[in-house]
């Protein structure tokens, strides 16, 4: 495990000076899950993000490699997380078909940190509260990298694609379709 902001800060000169007490980065369940389970990642600490666009710039990650964890309800105590890569949105007909059900919902946002333990914007499964089934895009395969959320806002966790899925137990199925892109304003 490596800890590392996303763009370090490069001295202009050298300039001798006694070096500042440094305090170990605060972990998250997220992280210690991780370390627990063997799984080689990174942590990837950015400022907070506005967009998945701008999250892949800070992270210096191609779009299609930064993940979103979303937390599905498909019955009243059972759920189930997706990963959906950037520019993507899951399809929910495809995810009703492979989990042979009608019904599916977005849980409120307490109730998603009920479940998980994270807030909005940083739920993960790795830590989670329980281990509910994941399922993750096949867009991932292939892929050198992916990014994830690491447990809070501002922390993510680089690793391989096959580590995740088999830290996670993922079903890797096709299950998103490209996010449709907002027509420009009228010029006039």
């Amino acid at each position: 495990m490596t800890d590392q902001p996303a763009n370090p800060a490069t001295p202009e000169a050298a300039t001798p000076t006694t070096p500042a007490p440094t305090t170990p980065a605060p972990t998250t369940p997220a992280i210690a899950a991780l370390e627990a389970a063997g799984i080689p990642f990174a942590i990837v600490r950015t400022e907070i993000a506005r967009s998945a666009e701008e999250s892949a710039r800070l992270q210096g990650v191609p779009l299609g490699s930064l993940l979103r964890s979303i937390l599905v309800r498909r019955a009243a105590d059972s759920f189930l997380f997706v990963l959906v890569p950037g520019g993507r949105r899951f399809n929910w007909p495809k995810l009703r078909a492979l989990l042979g059900t009608n019904r599916l919902t977005l849980p409120t946002e307490e109730e998603a940190k009920a479940e998980t333990g994270y807030a909005r914007g940083a739920i993960t499964p790795f830590g989670a509260r329980r281990a509910w089934p994941v399922i993750a895009d096949a867009s991932i395969e292939g892929l050198e990298v992916v990014a994830i959320g690491g447990g809070a806002r501002g922390v993510n966790v680089h690793l391989a694609p096959e580590d995740l899925v088999a830290a996670t137990g993922a079903q890797v199925v096709d299950i998103t379709i490209p996010e449709e892109l907002a027509p420009e304003a009228p010029v006039g």
